[in-house]
């Protein structure tokens, strides 16, 4: 099983988050794929580099007007006087996604300041010198999985760091900029008829949900900790179903804060039933580590020994799988919940 990551990923080094109004060193760290790396070829994952594939599939999500933006930005800001170190926007459109979550088009705004306010969804997406080429790196590597089970592989791991599920058509947030598992998908939709992407990290995917919202192609299933009171705290509630086309190809199964390993266990279930019902010829997996009880941001109580359930659980399915790396903040339990999670997915389909 292939294991594709670049040393471009690791140029993303922000150092100003913002958490409960205090501005605080990021989480999103270099050091997660750095533990991840050693952890998934320790047991038995082959590093490979990603291929660069150019910015066709990255497109086929995001509009040129976004992308442009990511590219630009940093050295746009930085012609600001008294401008700080890190492009943080503090204004915001109050025009987000519609309620049908479709796309929006360009700004109005020219200038920096509004721009970042279009396009930056909130504090924790910070953009400094490196971002937009560990950003296209952590793409790529989503991409070249992909096409690796394009091309016969049955299942691949995409360590995608900066993550992305976070990230929609035309907005960074959550630590996200380029939304890696949607533009796998799209990568995957151009042999098979259907795809599923499912999305276990303890923050629900609302970028993802967004992209595919209105599409009846792609099946978006998720588990998460309740939003009303969790961050994206907006999206990720269980009568979110999806609209025109797209209805009941959206499944969010929300857990109580506290849940343990038997709720995650079982919500990652019923998602197996839904991707078998739906029809669906290849899997993506947004994979997080964050509900593990270690991790400081989570609010659920979940073992190291749920996430070797699911993995079984998920393998055993026996779809194209690729696995693609959104969250998870514990070194530690990355370190045991990523290896515990994939030897198990192997065992279970048999690779």
């Amino acid at each position: 099983m292939k294991l594709f990551f670049s040393d471009a990923q690791f140029a993303h080094r922000p150092t100003q988050y913002m958490v409960h109004g205090r501005i605080v060193d990021p989480f999103e760290t270099p050091e997660r794929p750095q533990a991840l790396v050693r952890a998934l070829t320790g047991i038995g994952l082959m590093l490979h580099e990603p291929v660069d594939k150019g910015l066709d599939r990255i497109l086929s999500i995001h509009p040129d007007h976004y992308v442009n933006f990511l590219l630009s930005a940093y050295d746009e800001f930085i012609t600001l006087p008294n401008h700080g170190p890190e492009v943080l926007t503090n204004v915001w459109s109050y025009h987000s996604a519609d309620g049908d979550l479709s796309r929006r088009g360009p700004p109005r705004p020219t200038g920096i300041i509004g721009r970042m306010g279009w396009y930056l969804g909130d504090l924790s997406s910070v953009i400094m010198a490196g971002t937009w080429s560990a950003a296209l790196a952590s793409a790529q590597a989503a991409i070249t999985g992909a096409e690796t089970l394009l091309a016969g592989d049955p299942a691949a791991f995409a360590l995608c760091r900066p993550p992305g599920h976070h990230a929609y058509r035309d907005r960074a947030s959550g630590f996200c900029f380029l939304n890696n598992a949607a533009i796998a998908a799209e990568t995957l939709r151009s042999l098979y008829s259907k795809v599923a992407i499912v999305d276990f990290d303890t923050h629900h995917g609302d970028g993802t949900q967004a992209i595919f919202y209105s599409r009846g192609d792609v099946l978006f299933g998720s588990t998460h900790t309740d939003p009303s009171a969790y961050y994206p705290h907006f999206y990720g509630y269980a009568d979110e179903t999806g609209i025109g086309a797209g209805e009941g190809a959206n499944l969010n199964l929300p857990l109580a804060q506290g849940s343990g390993d038997e709720a995650f266990v079982d919500a990652n279930a019923r998602l197996a039933v839904a991707v078998q019902g739906f029809g669906a010829d290849a899997l993506v997996i947004s994979a997080g580590w964050d509900a593990h009880e270690a991790d400081p941001l989570s609010k659920l109580k979940v073992t190291t020994d749920a996430y070797r359930r699911i993995g079984e659980m998920w393998g055993k399915l026996g779809l194209p799988t690729l696995i693609v790396q959104e969250g998870g903040y514990s070194l530690s339990a990355i370190a045991e919940a990523a290896p515990a999670f994939t030897a198990a997915f192997r065992e279970g389909a048999g690779l």
